[in-house]
């Protein structure tokens, strides 16, 4: 089995583990939570990724939980913190748990240098003291304990709010820590916005963050039938409350590609992910294009913005059998193809 290098490091001290029960929580992206149960008296994942969440769901000697935030009632003593690329996700998770969990829980935090796991001695002087305990691999791994009882957690003073006008619209946007383009407007995204053509019958916003794209396409077509869709929890939301506030209708799924999602639509607009953690990932967005035509109606039309550097067009061909590009600029292109 193949480990991360978090997961390497976590390996040379399981000692910390021996006989306790263990909360994983954060960037996760291999199975090393089940080598923990070798030692461990329970473990238990929560996470806001939905592919990580069904993958650990298969293990029964795996608790695992999924959202925004952690709602059950687990028994925990010790937290295994996987530090997050964005600092303010791990600092959203830290608040979260901590205040669930209080004073005496134990906490190990692992992660890239150069993910900025170093400042997790300075976030964590708020709880108690953390001692870095191994640097190997190009990571680091701390060990502390919480001394003192953390804040009440209220998930609604973790949004960040913020304006856009982009289409003949004005919205608010709402996000949470970890969520693409937190805070701030992706310009990706506004030339997608720019160029769309009117929609139609069902269209799904795949992969759609804080819900800026969808909400856009909401307020300009309001007799669309709007799925937005995420593989994270932190998204999903975010996108809810971003319609919430704007007044806005649609349905939300959390979902891996399309794996919880039931077709066919008319329009499959997306800008896509390309990033998993601190590596370029392609996976997703080649999976979603190469079943766009199993998701669409006959006529149905995918469109996608996407870097220019980024080589989908083929994909997009081999898929749909023809790749035009609507608009373009320095940076960005924007893909159509129909079925």
């Amino acid at each position: 089995m193949s480990y991360t290098a978090a997961s390497q490091v976590v390996a040379r001290q399981l000692e910390f583990f021996e006989n306790r029960k263990v909360l994983v929580i954060g960037e996760l992206s291999d199975s090393y939570p089940l080598e923990l149960t070798q030692v461990a008296q329970s473990v238990a994942v929560f996470t806001t990724n939905y592919g990580y969440h069904c993958n650990m769901s298969r293990h029964s000697q795996i608790q695992s939980h999924f959202g925004a935030e952690l709602s059950a009632d687990i028994d925990i003593d010790m937290i295994l913190l996987y530090w997050p690329k964005a600092k303010a996700e791990a600092e959203y998770l830290l608040a979260m748990t901590l205040a669930k969990f209080g004073p005496e829980t134990e906490i190990c935090i692992v992660g890239e240098n150069r993910s900025g796991v170093r400042s997790a001695e300075k976030m964590f002087q708020a709880y108690g003291n953390i001692t870095k305990y191994d640097s190997a691999r190009r990571c680091s791994f701390y060990w502390g304990r919480c001394e003192q009882q953390a804040p009440t957690f209220d998930i609604n003073s973790w949004f960040k709010s913020y304006p856009i006008t982009v289409a003949g619209t004005e919205l608010t946007i709402r996000s949470l820590p970890g969520v693409f383009s937190h805070g701030e407007f992706d310009k990706g995204s506004e030339l997608l916005l720019e160029t769309l053509p009117s929609l139609h019958g069902r269209v799904l916003d795949f992969g759609c963050g804080a819900g800026v794209i969808g909400a856009v396409m909401k307020t300009n077509n309001p007799a669309i039938e709007l799925e937005l869709c995420d593989i994270s929890a932190l998204a999903i939301e975010s996108a809810r409350e971003t319609f919430k506030v704007n007044n806005l209708e649609a349905s939300f799924t959390a979902t891996d590609v399309y794996k919880a999602l039931e077709g066919p639509y008319d329009f499959l607009i997306s800008n896509p992910p390309f990033h998993a953690g601190l590596k370029t990932f392609y996976a997703a967005t080649e999976d979603f294009i190469a079943q766009a035509p199993n998701y669409l109606n006959t006529d149905g039309q995918l469109i996608i913005v996407a870097n220019s550097f980024l080589r989908y067009p083929p994909l997009i061909e081999d898929s749909l059998g023809s790749c035009e590009i609507a608009a373009s600029t320095n940076k960005f292109n924007i893909y159509a193809a129909k079925k």
